[in-house]
């Protein structure tokens, strides 16, 4: 590869980056050709873009992102890498590790590092929480069926309250005639 389609890769790499705040670095060796293409074809079906690229370059476009990756560089960034490209939900390719890992019965993909939002989460241990992860619209969701909670509870309260209120009246009317 020349030095020039090597900056071409690079600069796509950078673009890449930039249009996903969340990606996450796997290591994927050890895998059968066979186990990589049905990795690549659950990915596809997920809606995750895969690709491999070599260290230097990963490492030459992060560094120019505005984000501070330098922790990725001792521990992330050696042996095979493949990153996982997942747009706006952060923890479909963590779901997604899990399960190809269930279905293959093996240990790869192994999660290197993760960029969720800029935040950094480096090493396999975290694989369990960043599959937990809500996305957005979840997490707002929530958020207003707990809002709408308690004014339920007083619309109901208050419905139930006139009912018992007006029936109540209404006996005590029928006993006085």
């Amino acid at each position: 590869m020349t030095r020039e389609e090597k900056a071409i890769v690079v600069d796509e790499l950078v673009q890449k980056l930039s249009d996903n705040s969340n990606f996450y670095i796997t290591d994927a060796s050890g895998m059968t050709v066979a186990e990589t293409n049905a990795l690549r074809r659950l990915c596809f079906e997920k809606g995750v873009e895969y690709r491999v690229f070599k260290n230097t370059m990963i490492q030459k476009a992060l560094e120019r992102m505005d984000t501070d990756y330098t922790p990725f560089d001792e521990s992330v960034l050696k042996g095979f890498s493949g990153i996982m490209f997942s747009g706006e939900n952060a923890n479909t390719p963590a779901k997604l590790i899990k399960e190809f890992r269930k279905k293959s019965g093996g240990e790869s993909p192994m999660l290197k590092g993760a960029s969720i939002d800029t935040d950094l989460f480096i090493g396999e241990e975290n694989l369990n929480m960043l599959s937990k992860l809500k996305s957005k619209a979840e997490l707002i969701g929530e958020v207003i069926t707990l809002l709408q909670s308690p004014a339920k509870n007083v619309i109901s309260g208050l419905q139930g309250a006139g009912g018992k209120l007006a029936g109540i009246l209404q006996t005590l009317s029928e006993r006085e005639n």
